[in-house]
């Protein structure tokens, strides 16, 4: 336990002046800075701005218009003399038009565009979760790692010690010198096992660094939590899982929102067989100005020019050459091939739910004898450093004891960060990360 305390203190220290994450900070660092991610959402901010445009058509056109020319020559009058004939003309026009009836077609234009904007943020939804699965299990193994770099560690330290005390008893005649040649060659060989453990923590840590897009990664480090926050759990069921995830997966939805998409676009391409209905008023003046003509006042020719026009315009399709026909055709194997990948969708979800269920089972099952072979090691390294210590087994005995328990610890964590692994995977199907 002593043992233990000072590994931790030494692993503490190391730290002291590292970058420490959490969990929750790695993952926000890789969502913030994912390339990925700033894509998508630029994508569903050119999908809101579409969706906005399209509500906008609905409202009615106002257009506005002035112009000014000025002319300039001459003509041979009456008397057979050149006279100059300059002339300038101005002109204001104000129109508006507005869209009575298109077989609702705006309005399924609008759908349309609402629903590609949904299943483009639930895309980005679907991204995000998937980093954040990432994340968390390279999290885990740098967990993992630093777990079996303290078994090692520990390890390490006792058959130093043991080195320590039998090098003493060689001291003064009380052990033979041949024995501290096994417990030598031992502590070379856990040395080599802690270095080991020591380059798979830094490339464990080095992934995490380059997952979450870390600068500088010299002194990063992790965040060790609580032994609460690191209990499995419960195995749900994979039936449940399965129903939630159809309720919950970011990629069922926007599979969904796909299929909506194409109903309204298909809607709208069967509006092109309506008649159009439209409405249209217009405001305007001019005058023209002759040199050398008795002209009105501006103001009196804007008032005696001033014209105000309005109108219907109904525009009836007869025949399009088979245009929207064509088009309701090929909208409709749109919509039939966005059905059946939301099929393939579900189908493949059942697939990767119950692998993943059957592998966290049988996590589960290793974890469970990883756990019993650990206690029977502990009572073997007992009852063998009994009969060690009384003089009634070999050094390599004794060693090797302490190798398979060594290798049992070892073993119980794999086997429990591998449960962890698969509940987390279960966890990911649901929506719960």
């Amino acid at each position: 336990m002593k043992q233990l305390l000072i590994i931790s203190l030494c692993l503490l220290s190391l730290s002291i002046n590292a970058e420490v994450l959490t969990l929750q900070q790695c993952i926000d660092s890789a969502l913030l800075n994912s390339l990925t991610i700033q894509k998508q959402g630029n994508q569903y901010a050119s999908q809101r701005l579409q969706y906005t445009q399209s509500k906008a058509d609905i409202s009615p056109s106002i257009s506005g218009s002035a112009g000014q020319s000025w002319i300039f020559g001459r003509s041979i009058g009456a008397d057979n003399i050149y006279h100059a004939q300059n002339s300038s003309q101005t002109t204001f026009n104000l129109s508006a038009n507005i869209v009575l009836f298109d077989g609702l077609q705006m309005k399924y234009n609008i759908d349309q565009a609402r629903a590609n904007m949904q299943a483009t943020e639930a895309n980005m939804q679907a991204l995000q979760m998937q980093i954040k699965m990432n994340v968390s299990t390279m999290y885990l193994q740098v967990l993992l790692c630093k777990e079996l770099l303290l078994v090692a560690d520990n390890q390490l330290a006792d058959t130093r010690l043991k080195l320590q005390h039998d090098s003493a008893l060689v001291a003064v005649n009380r052990l033979p010198a041949g024995e501290l040649y096994t417990l030598q060659a031992q502590v070379a060989r856990e040395e080599l096992e802690v270095t080991q453990r020591q380059n798979n923590l830094q490339l464990s840590l080095l992934d995490l660094a380059q997952a979450i897009e870390l600068q500088d990664i010299s002194n990063f480090n992790i965040a060790t939590p609580n032994s609460e926050e690191l209990v499995g759990g419960l195995l749900p069921n994979n039936e449940e899982v399965y129903q939630i995830a159809l309720q919950s997966r970011p990629e069922i939805k926007a599979l969904e929102y796909t299929i909506q998409a194409n109903e309204s676009a298909l809607k709208g391409t069967k509006s092109a067989y309506s008649p159009t209905l439209s409405a249209g008023a217009n405001i305007g003046t001019g005058y023209y100005d002759m040199q050398g003509a008795d002209n009105p006042t501006f103001g009196t020719q804007m008032q005696d020019n001033f014209s105000a026009s309005v109108g219907l315009n109904l525009h009836v399709p007869i025949f399009d050459k088979m245009q929207t026909s064509t088009r309701v055709k090929q909208q409709k194997l749109a919509l039939e091939n966005a059905r059946l990948d939301l099929e393939q969708q579900k189908k493949d979800l059942r697939k990767e739910i119950d692998q993943a269920y059957f592998n966290a089972r049988n996590a589960y099952a290793e974890q469970q004898a990883a756990e019993k072979a650990v206690q029977s090691t502990v009572e073997a390294l007992r009852y063998t450093t009994q009969k060690y210590e009384a003089g009634r087994c070999s050094l390599y005995e004794y060693q090797e004891a302490r190798n398979n328990h060594l290798q049992a610890q070892s073993t119980r964590l794999q086997a429990q960060y591998n449960y962890l692994f698969r509940l987390r995977i279960l966890q990911y199907y649901q929506g719960v990360l």
